[in-house]
């Protein structure tokens, strides 16, 4: 756990002049522990952290939400949203030297989804990437902000025929360096179009439990690690430094809606049956908002509209008698998540439903509890990238309340996902970690911190 962490990052601060805080220092490696995979060679499995100091997108969201430029300056759309056109940002490099162009842009994005990409064609123009659509598509430059659409270098996605696939290489502040015993180690890029980091060396160590990571920050092993939501209250008792994002994390369970589950009143009676007050009460010790919408109340003002209670009764009425076949439940994280799986488990055994918990994670399963992220703060946008997220692919184009509460209401109503509970993210810092701030979807912003203790 994170408690034993509190000694050493106060004797930390205490120690520190405060004349060492005046301005960042250049040097040091900064060594960071997530519970998840560092890095994969499929870079989609990849942590955010990880891809986000080696890749940039054309856009980025900013802080208050909205699209802005990245490794495109500026864009345009045209014919209701059907086409988009992003200029690059000039004299922009790989790390490998190479430029970047059109081309590249245009391979990188192609390689990255294939025929699931949200757009119907994309081309190189000059010094310009053009985006097609059969449907509008408001929403382009907040999408292509998203961890699915970083520009990679073509051979880093697509190898020349007879050659291996080579190291990552991208834009970002940082570059590949190695990867080995679960330990992926980035080296800052002097070559970097928005200047050099400041650190010379990020290390970040996946499959570290929590408890683990807790441990290694109070003897000084770790300099940044995650605090789930079920921690926080110990890590704010303990007088930890920890970053806070707002509700951005959604707790939900995916529903088949094939085989045992292809009746609607059965997924419906399973959203029925769920207590999610025991989930936010005693799992994570109400650190999240209670929620039956996709997206927070704090965006939309509607989310009261989607009802969050549970109905035991009414559950048992939706099932009609019948009596499903076995089902089994996976959930995707850590312990509290195997818990959360496990009570959902146990409330729906309490309506008739026959469930376990499925011994293999990875494993197929009917009922999946999973972690969506609300990628921006902007409704319209978040809404679609929650959307996509489930693979639902149609394109929110309206951006009023009631066209957002139909489209909710719309893909709820078949009770293929169901909304649980909305969950911050957060992180501990070491003393000696500086200028540390999350991005607007709570992933800690690596590229910008500095350390106190740089030669």
């Amino acid at each position: 756990m994170l408690r034993q962490a509190a000694i050493s990052c106060l004797l930390l601060s205490f120690v520190l002049p405060t004349a060492a805080r005046t301005r960042p220092h250049y040097g040091g490696t900064l060594r960071v522990e997530i519970e998840g995979e560092a890095w994969s060679l499929n870079s989609a499995q990849a942590s955010s952290l990880a891809r986000r100091l080696m890749f940039d997108g054309l856009t980025r969201i900013g802080a208050d939400g909205s699209a802005q430029p990245a490794l495109a300056l500026r864009w345009t759309s045209e014919n209701n949203d059907h086409r988009w056109q992003f200029w690059l940002r000039p004299e922009v490099h790989f790390t490998d030297g190479s430029s970047l162009t059109s081309s590249a842009v245009e391979s990188s994005l192609t390689g990255s989804c294939g025929v699931a990409c949200p757009w119907t064609a994309v081309h190189a123009v000059g010094s310009s990437v053009v985006f097609t659509t059969d449907a509008p598509m408001p929403n382009l430059p907040a999408l292509l902000a998203g961890d699915s659409f970083l520009i990679a270098h073509p051979a880093s996605i697509n190898p020349a025929p007879g050659s291996l696939l080579g190291p990552p290489i991208g834009t970002g502040a940082f570059q590949y360096e190695s990867f080995a015993g679960g330990i992926l180690t980035l080296i800052a890029s002097d070559s970097c179009w928005e200047g050099r980091p400041f650190l010379d060396k990020i290390e970040v160590e996946g499959r570290k439990s929590i408890r683990d990571q807790g441990l290694d920050l109070s003897v000084g092993r770790a300099d940044v690690v995650e605090v789930p939501a079920e921690e926080l209250r110990h890590a704010q008792q303990d007088h930890l430094t920890v970053l806070q994002s707002p509700p951005v994390s959604l707790l939900a369970l995916a529903v088949a809606d094939s085989g045992a589950l292809s009746n609607p009143n059965l997924r419906s009676a399973i959203a029925l049956s769920i207590d999610r007050s025991s989930l936010s009460n005693v799992i994570f010790q109400r650190q999240g908002e209670i929620t039956g919408s996709l997206l927070p109340s704090a965006l939309t003002g509607y989310s009261f509209l989607f009802a969050t209670d549970r109905d035991v009764n009414k559950a048992h009425e939706l099932r009609g008698g019948l009596t499903p076949p076995a089902l089994t439940i996976s959930a995707q994280g850590g312990a509290a998540m195997q818990l959360a799986a496990q009570r959902i488990a146990l409330n729906l055994r309490e309506t008739g439903f026959n469930v376990q918990v499925a011994a293999n994670p990875s494993q197929h399963t009917d009922l999946v509890l999973l972690r969506l992220t609300l990628a921006s703060n902007q409704p319209q946008a978040a809404l679609e990238f929650l959307l996509r997220d489930v693979g639902v692919a149609t394109p929110v184009l309206d951006q009023t309340p009631a066209a957002l509460f139909k489209t909710e209401r719309d893909f709820l109503d078949t009770h293929t996902l169901i909304p649980l509970l909305y969950l911050p993210r957060a992180y501990a810092v070491s003393g000696r970690v500086r200028d540390l701030h999350l991005s607007a979807d709570g992933v800690a912003l690596l590229a910008g911190a500095s350390l106190e203790d740089a030669p």
